[in-house]
C-alpha cells in the first residue's frame, strides 16, 4: 500500500528538526502547569483502575513518556520519526520507544490500560480521524483511558520552517466538541477537558485543547 503524501512529510519534517525539538521541548511541562495537570490526571486514572502498559502515541523525543513514567506508569512510546526515535532513546534510555505509526498500530487488540495522542493527532486530516479514533479504541483494554492534546481554532496552519530549517508540516486546529464527538462515535466517551488560552512565550498562537476519554462503561 502507498504511504500518504502527509506521511512522508511530516516524517521528514520531523526527522529534520529532531535534535532541536527535543532540546525545545525538554522542559517545556515545567512552564504549563495545566497540562501537567491533565497529564497526571491520566496517570492517576490508570493507576487507580490497576495500572498496565500505556503507550505514548506520537511521542517525538520522549519527554512526555518521561514524565508519565515518573508518575508511575508503565510507559512506551512510538513515533513516525526513526530521528525522534533516536533522541527518544538517547535522552530516556530507561524507556522503550520504537518507530510506529497511529494509522497502523503494531498492538494487540485490547492490550493498553491507556493511550496518550499529545498533539500528535494534529497532523492528520479530519477525515483520518475516525480510523484513527477506532484504532486507539481497539488497542484499549475495556475501561482504558485516552488522552488527546491539540490546538483550538477552525483553519489549518502550514509551516514551513523552525530552527533555521525548511520543513512541511500542517497543523490541523480543531474544536474540542467536534474532537468529543468523534471521540464518541468510536465508543470513547469524555470524561473531562481543559480548555486554556495560549501561552505567553509566543510559541503558541492558539488556546490549547485537553480531552480524557475512557473505553466503554461509565466514566
Amino acid at each position: 500500500m502507498t504511504e500518504p503524501d502527509f506521511l512522508q512529510t511530516t516524517r521528514a519534517s520531523y526527522d529534520t528538526v529532531a535534535d532541536d525539538y527535543a532540546e525545545h521541548a525538554r522542559d517545556m511541562l515545567a512552564t504549563r502547569p495545566l497540562d501537567r495537570g491533565m497529564l497526571d490526571a491520566f496517570a492517576e486514572s490508570v493507576l487507580a483502575d490497576g495500572g498496565g502498559p500505556v503507550v505514548d502515541i506520537g511521542c517525538g523525543p520522549g519527554q512526555v513518556a518521561a514524565h508519565l513514567a515518573g508518575r508511575g506508569l508503565s510507559v512506551s512510546g512510538i513515533d513516525l520519526s526513526p530521528q525522534m526515535i533516536a533522541a527518544a532513546r538517547r535522552d530516556y534510555p530507561g524507556l522503550r520507544f520504537e518507530v510506529g505509526s497511529m494509522t497502523d498500530l503494531d498492538l494487540p487488540d485490547g492490550g493498553l490500560a491507556g493511550a496518550l495522542a499529545w498533539y500528535s493527532t494534529i497532523h492528520l486530516p479530519t477525515e483520518l480521524l475516525p480510523g484513527v479514533f477506532a484504532e486507539f479504541h481497539r488497542v484499549l483494554a475495556p475501561g482504558g483511558r485516552l488522552l488527546l492534546g491539540f490546538q483550538v481554532g477552525d483553519e489549518p496552519r502550514h509551516r514551513t520552517e523552525a530552527y533555521g530549517k525548511a520543513l512541511s508540516l500542517v497543523f490541523h486546529r480543531r474544536r474540542p466538541e467536534r474532537v468529543a464527538e468523534l471521540l464518541a462515535e468510536a465508543g470513547l466517551a469524555l470524561q473531562a477537558q481543559l480548555v486554556r488560552e495560549a501561552h505567553d512565550d509566543g510559541v503558541e498562537k492558539t488556546p490549547q485543547a485537553f480531552l480524557l476519554a475512557v473505553k466503554g462503561g461509565k466514566p
